[in-house]
């Protein structure tokens, strides 16, 4: 079974930086497109980045161009977002997605972690 574990957040003070990762495990054959979202409470998900696995990445999110970076280390099936220059409306709820091929079946599959939660605030 795979799963996606995200860990690095917290409380960090307006101006502050933060990494989150994501540790994907179990039976992975391959990883693709790993993604970030997050969720502010009473607001819909919204994709911040994504990172193919060739390290091609691209940051959808606008207010996050030039704050954030995702980036991946393959060999240890884990991607992570550098978040800086943060700021109150980056407090939110963060996930990580990723479209994994289970060794055992041969089949892709889109996986969800749990969350991490960012709050900002002095």
């Amino acid at each position: 079974q795979v799963q996606l574990v995200e860990s690095g957040g917290g409380l960090v003070q307006p101006g502050g930086s933060l990494r989150l990762s994501c540790a994907a495990s179990g039976n992975i054959q391959t990883i693709y497109g790993m993604s970030w979202y997050r969720q502010a409470p009473g607001k819909q998900r919204e994709v911040i980045a994504l990172i193919h696995n060739n390290g091609g990445s691209v940051v959808y999110l606008d207010s996050a161009k030039g704050r954030f970076t995702i980036s991946r280390d393959n060999a240890k099936n884990t991607v992570y977002l550098q978040m800086n220059s943060l700021e109150p409306i980056d407090t939110a709820v963060y996930y990580c997605n990723a479209d994994i091929v289970d060794k055992r079946s041969g089949a892709g599959h889109n996986y969800w972690g749990q969350g991490t939660q960012v709050t900002v605030s002095s």
